[in-house]
């Protein structure tokens, strides 16, 4: 019997947010780490993300929290916010070369490299992947106007996996949203599985 592909996913946080809020529905990171621990060794889950440390309290913390004593490995990092000339409050942070670096250093030890993100400025990352012999997925969606994924990532990854295809199986059913505040103003539980809290809007440039 063949070994099970040695797996690792590297998820940009803000960039799947993104993704997932233009498709209309919450990731389930409880569901996403099943779906693929049941696609063979998942050697590392590796999660993303931009944090404004000067915030006395960030809607993103209690994710990132649940996320690290629930089988991901969070990478972060202080982002600036700032506010742009419409008046909209904007976070800049970019995870681009942590993600990249954590990549390389894997490559060595995985069959396969699960990409979620559409940023362009990986294509070259998945390439210098690709030559170590590892086959590389891109999750991101075309179905959305504009498309959320760069073109050239896409063509780029050995494959490519619209979200649209995988809302049924990592998606968060929406009436266990309603359901789960309810029972929290009736019971207050002490920590309920928070969706993915992104509020701010992240900018990478």
């Amino acid at each position: 019997m063949a070994d099970p592909e040695r797996i690792a996913l590297f998820i940009d946080g803000a960039n799947l947010y993104a993704t997932a809020k233009s498709l209309g529905f919450d990731i389930d990171y409880k569901r996403l780490l099943k779906e693929f621990q049941g696609k063979g060794r998942l050697l590392r889950a590796f999660y993303y993300t931009a944090l404004v440390e000067d915030q006395e309290y960030s809607s993103i913390r209690p994710l990132i929290d649940w996320l690290d004593y629930n089988g991901y490995a969070v990478v972060t990092k202080p982002a600036k916010e700032f506010v742009d000339a419409l008046g909209r409050r904007k976070v800049k942070g970019n995870m681009d070369i942590e993600l990249a670096v954590d990549a390389m250093e894997m490559a060595d030890h995985i069959d396969h490299m699960v990409l979620f993100s559409g940023d362009g400025d990986f294509r070259s990352l998945v390439e210098a992947v690709q030559r170590k012999g590892v086959r590389v997925s891109v999750h991101s969606t075309i179905t959305t106007q504009p498309p959320m994924v760069a073109d050239e990532l896409r063509r780029q990854a050995d494959e490519f996996v619209d979200l649209v295809h995988l809302a049924n199986k990592i998606g968060r059913d929406p009436t266990e949203r309603t359901d789960r505040m309810q029972r929290f103003q009736e019971r207050r539980p002490a920590a309920p599985i928070p969706t993915h809290a992104h509020q701010e809007e992240t900018t990478e440039e």
